[in-house]
């Protein structure tokens, strides 16, 4: 991501046996790739990839084998979602990836987005689907609001974006 460099590199420093795990479609360096419908087991549990480019085209989502929850990383935050206007970013992609792929889960599926500016920890798909200012839009108002966001540049995408595509290695 263009606001922060994985810490992967240091934890791994720390417990060397941990594994780094990154969607394919990245093309960032990783222990494990995975891609759309591959499984995490955990114990006697899992969690689903689901892919949900459009932020960045390796984004994905995990849901609960049970559907109790899902980490949605930037794809979908709390009453908004990640910006596409660098790195791969692709507001239609975005717009059909969230819809498709998240908002088809139980509107009591619990939503842990990656990051939160308010402070809040997370959110229903119910009230995501009814109530995000951008994506409970049609698909052409979505793409507009995202075309006129005017964000600013990210400070450290320069130096955050390559450090990430090597999970933090120092080069």
């Amino acid at each position: 991501h263009a606001d922060h460099i994985t810490g992967t590199y240091l934890l791994k420093q720390k417990i060397p046996t941990v594994q780094s795990v990154i969607a394919e479609a990245s093309g960032a360096k990783c222990d494990i790739a995975i891609n759309h419908g591959d499984r995490i087991v955990f114990g006697n549990r899992f969690i689903e990839a689901r892919s949900t480019p459009g932020h960045t085209n390796g984004c994905l989502s995990y849901v609960a084998d049970d559907q109790s929850f899902v980490l949605t990383g930037d794809a979908l935050l709390i009453q908004g979602c990640g910006r596409t206007d660098f790195q791969q970013g692709n507001s239609a992609t975005l717009y059909d990836s969230v819809h498709s792929q998240l908002f088809t889960l139980p509107p009591t599926t619990t939503v842990y987005p990656a990051h939160d500016y308010k402070g809040r920890t997370h959110s229903t798909i119910g009230d995501e689907k009814e109530t995000n200012p951008r994506l409970s839009k049609t698909k052409e108002e979505f793409v507009e609001i995202m075309v006129n966001l005017k964000l600013d540049y990210p400070k450290k995408i320069d130096v955050a974006v390559p450090a990430n595509m090597r999970c933090g290695y120092p080069e």
